[in-house]
Parts: structure tokens; C-alpha cells; sequence
């Protein structure tokens, strides 16, 4: 059963001196990314998934986190940020400066569709293009996301994608996988700061459905589709 940050704080750190909260820090930290590990396993979700979920863990330890570095400050500690930390700020940092999103996914022999969502305003101007169009001139699809701008960065906020790999194999878990599905994507901003990328071959972030819904992906199509052919 998971329990409250403050919970945690009264349990594990209330009266510890500033070096055993920092190992506290070290073992979340480990756990924050044993979690994305298993989530990212390529068997991951064959077996039932129990409860609490990875997901729920995983959201319920970085909130122990956050409490455990403010009992660090409280205890006269500081927290000194990995190159990892600093790389998630800095995307966090630049979520208002966002111009263009692009995302592209698919197949050799299904070919690949490639999303681009603009901001306009508060709006989100978002176009859809097939490789696999039947003419080469056909018109791409475009639509408005069901939210506005903040709402949109609120929510890609949720999903830290500052914190992805820079590149997705199943190679890292002992996996050979050929064709399949590929992805990229690039996140483009208007004050000058370098584009964020990430892409991957088979392999995926942990919350990769998420953001793909967030783009107005419907994640479950392939699902039901397996569940007809049964």
C-alpha cells in the first residue's frame, strides 16, 4: 500500500542527519530507475500487472523524492543535481518556449505517419502525413487538439520527457528485433535553445502511450485490433 510524502517523511527521515537522508535520495533515485526499467522491458505487460502498479510506484516514489529533498534542506544538507537532473530542468525550463512538435512512427511495409504539432496562440495546430499516402500530392490531415497550449504543456509536463534516453533498443535488455516499429522525435523551441531528440527502434519509454495520446494518438487501436483477430 503506498503511503504519503509526509508519511514517508514521519517513517524514513524525521530526525536523520543530512548524510542518511542523502542515501535515502541515492535508493529513490535507484528505484526510479529500476521502475522505468521494468516498464520498458520488452515483455512488460504479457503477465498481469500487479497491484500497485509500476506506474503508480513510480509516481508515488517521486513524490518521496521531492519530500526527501526538502528534509535534505531542512537538515542543513544540499542537493546537488546529476547531469541527468539538469538535463529534465532544462526541458521543464523551456516548456513555454515550445514552437513545434514532431513525431513520427511506423513500419517498413506499413509506412510511417508523421504528426507535427504548431502552436498558434493558445491554439494547437496539429497536421497529420502518411508515406504511404496514395498520392504524392495528397493534402495532409490537420485538426485542433481538444485542449489549449497550457493545458497541453501542463500535461506534457506530467510526463517528463526531459528525462527520455536519447536513443530506445531492445538490444539493452538482450533483445535482437528486426523491422517493427520505429519512432523519433523533435521537439523544436523559439528562444534559440538546441531541439530535444529522441527516437527508437522496438524499444520505448515507459510512458510512451501517454505521450502518443497526448498528441491525439489513439494508443488502444492496435488492441482491439488483436482482440477481432482472436
Amino acid at each position: 500500500m503506498m503511503i504519503s510524502p509526509e508519511s514517508y517523511y514521519e517513517m524514513n527521515l524525521k530526525g536523520k542527519t543530512a548524510e542518511q537522508i542523502m542515501s535515502a535520495i541515492r535508493g529513490l533515485k535507484n528505484e526510479i530507475r529500476h521502475l522505468k526499467n521494468i516498464m520498458e522491458h520488452p515483455g512488460y505487460g504479457s503477465e498481469p500487472i500487479m497491484c500497485p502498479s509500476e506506474e503508480t510506484r513510480l509516481w508515488c516514489t517521486r513524490e518521496y523524492l521531492e519530500r526527501a529533498k526538502l528534509a535534505l534542506l531542512e537538515a542543513g544538507g544540499t542537493y546537488k543535481p546529476s547531469q541527468a537532473d539538469l538535463k529534465a530542468a532544462a526541458f521543464d525550463d523551456n516548456l513555454s518556449a515550445i514552437s513545434q512538435i514532431v513525431f513520427c512512427i511506423g513500419g517498413y511495409f506499413g509506412g510511417y505517419e508523421t504528426r507535427t504539432v504548431s502552436f498558434d496562440g493558445e491554439d494547437l495546430q496539429t497536421t497529420v502525413q502518411h508515406s504511404l499516402a496514395i498520392k504524392p500530392d495528397e493534402p495532409q490531415d490537420e485538426f485542433i487538439l481538444p485542449v489549449n497550449k497550457t493545458e497541453f504543456l501542463d500535461e506534457l509536463s506530467r510526463l517528463h520527457i526531459g528525462e527520455w534516453r536519447g536513443s530506445y533498443n531492445p538490444e539493452r535488455f538482450g533483445y535482437m528485433v528486426l523491422d517493427g516499429t520505429q519512432w523519433e522525435l523533435e521537439i523544436h523551441y523559439n528562444n534559440g535553445t538546441k531541439p530535444f531528440k529522441s527516437h527508437g527502434s522496438n524499444s520505448f519509454p515507459y510512458n510512451f502511450n501517454a505521450f502518443q495520446e497526448l498528441l491525439g494518438i489513439n494508443t488502444s487501436f492496435d488492441e482491439d485490433e488483436e482482440e477481432e483477430d482472436e
